[in-house]
């Protein structure tokens, strides 16, 4: 089948041709219809967080519609709307599986794409069709459509899962670092769990943005008044970025108790002044995706309450064009990629 790979970290997309394995018993057969961009492809595919493999066909914010399913399978139909994350694989078994926490699988668990499974490389959602084991799938509810979906694979559950685990509801004050495509998830979702929503933005120039998507004030970083007037303001912050930041300074915008959660990966490591945090009993966290429960549970939540990522689709001639307007910031809010331009 079609898809578009990238045969090195410095090397525009092509056109190519992939293999996809014939269906096991419980395997389900997707045609894709939209596949997100998110930043980690990026990463990956340029080799910034090292041990990437080529040809690299990325992709694992993948929405679409069953086609085929194996004999043993019992949760999807052909004919079901559904979706994939970023993971396609674990070992099941482990307390973190049985948990429902497979992302951290202690045996790991296979990636969408740059992956291995069955001995043999895992291949992304930049393509036409995907098999994957009805265990790691998701059901895409009605009432989202499936290229505002595409991103929640990822976007959506990056965010999602801090809110959820932190406490994030009526009475709690959440600010979100960044308003970028995971930003702009969490903005919505924070909001819908009933917090009151700050934005932490480097500039202004989305505040208004941010207002549509439910925000209750926004600030710029960039004016040192911001880290005086909200000291100790905030029970939890979801630090979206993948840079560099002064986490001292984001640290005294917590109250007692409260807790920061990093969801971006930065390339270097950040640096945490211990009394920071000895300073109020404050918490540094991470969160990453979250298990296969978890997502489907977010997608039924965004479901109920009408969220989906703001998204820009594009072809797949346009995927190296785009990873460059991710970089420099200039998305509103995430690309996605029509599948139906990769066809013969």
């Amino acid at each position: 089948m079609n898809a578009y790979a990238t045969p090195g970290p410095k090397e525009p997309f092509a056109r190519t041709t992939i293999e996809r394995r014939d269906l096991n018993p419980e395997d389900v057969l997707i045609d894709i219809k939209f596949a997100g961009i998110c930043h980690s492809d990026i990463h990956t595919g340029r080799d910034e967080w090292g041990q990437a493999s080529y040809p690299l066909v990325p992709g694992h914010e993948i929405a679409g519609i069953v086609s085929e399913v194996g004999s043993g399978v019992t949760k999807y139909e052909v004919g079901d709307r559904v979706g994939v994350g970023c993971m396609v694989s674990s070992c099941g078994t482990c307390e973190n599986c049985t948990a429902g926490e497979e992302q951290f699988c202690l045996e790991g668990m296979v990636g969408t794409y740059g992956g291995t499974l069955d001995g043999k490389p895992t291949d992304g959602g930049y393509s036409e069709k995907i098999v994957v084991d009805e265990n790691y799938v998701l059901g895409i509810p009605e009432g989202i459509e499936l290229d505002a979906a595409a991103p929640l694979l990822c976007a959506g559950i990056t965010l999602y899962s801090p809110l959820n685990h932190w406490g994030a509801g009526p009475g709690k004050k959440v600010a979100i670092v960044g308003m970028g495509g995971l930003g702009h998830m969490g903005v919505q979702i924070a909001h819908a769990m009933g917090a009151e929503v700050t934005v932490l933005s480097q500039s202004l120039s989305k505040q208004e943005d941010g207002t549509k998507f439910g925000a209750d004030h926004y600030y710029a970083t960039s004016d040192d008044a911001t880290f005086e007037s909200l000291a100790g303001s905030f029970d939890l912050i979801v630090n979206t970025v993948s840079a560099q930041i002064p986490m001292e300074k984001y640290l005294s915008l917590l109250k007692v108790r409260g807790a920061l959660v990093s969801v971006g990966a930065p390339s270097e490591p950040l640096e945490v002044p211990a009394f920071a945090l000895l300073g109020g009993g404050k918490i540094w966290a991470g969160s990453m995706i979250g298990g296969i429960p978890e997502t489907q549970e977010m997608l039924d939540f965004c479901a109920k309450h009408g969220i989906g990522a703001q998204v820009e689709t594009i072809g797949a001639e346009d995927i190296t064009g785009a990873w460059d307007r991710v970089v420099a910031s200039d998305v509103r809010y995430r690309f996605v990629i029509d599948i139906a331009t990769m066809a013969d």
